[in-house]
């Protein structure tokens, strides 16, 4: 008895394709905002920093590298330097790593303080957007860059200021600063 042949697979359309893409582009950036944001298993950034007593900010605790003063400006301008990297082919990073921190552990008033926050919440919005924006290639190579994709950097932002928020609950716990549950 002859066997009958399979009938051939169906091939996807272009279409169906792009469709598929399309929707797994989106999922994708959904995702990467989210984490930016601070979505997920950790608190938001700005909780951690807002409400930070402003007589406390350039406090030093025994076994914590650093203050909440140093904390938040390393992280505003890491974040910034990714940001500009990924953005802007001119742009020149500070130099590593006395570029990437503050000189001094307080700020140097209440204003330096809310500049930082506002300038910290200004630069995630800007990679949030540049993440958004369905023009952006994520998987590109960065002309300038070393192999850098505009993804691989908003990684390493949200993995860098998730590291920096834990060390500031720490921070604020250990100050007796924090909500308890």
């Amino acid at each position: 008895m002859k066997k009958k042949a399979k009938p051939a697979p169906k091939k996807k359309s272009a279409a169906r394709k792009q469709t598929t893409s399309g929707s797994n582009d989106k999922a994708l950036r959904e995702h990467v905002v989210y984490l930016l944001k601070g979505g997920g298993a950790h608190v938001h950034f700005m909780d951690a920093v807002e409400g930070f007593p402003e007589a406390k900010r350039g406090t030093f605790i025994s076994g914590l590298p650093h203050t909440g003063w140093q904390l938040l400006e390393h992280s505003r301008i890491a974040q910034w330097d990714i940001l500009e990297f990924s953005r802007n082919a001119k742009h020149v990073s500070p130099g590593f790593p006395e570029g990437y921190w503050p000189k001094t552990p307080g700020p140097p008033d209440a204003a330096a303080w809310d500049k930082s926050l506002e300038a910290f919440q200004r630069d995630l919005e800007e990679m949030v957007t540049l993440v958004n924006n369905p023009k952006t290639d994520l998987y590109a190579k960065i002309h300038h860059g070393d192999g850098q994709t505009i993804l691989r950097e908003a990684l390493v932002l949200a993995d860098h200021n998730a590291y920096h928020l834990g060390q500031l609950v720490d921070l604020r716990r250990a100050l007796g600063e924090w909500p308890t549950p």
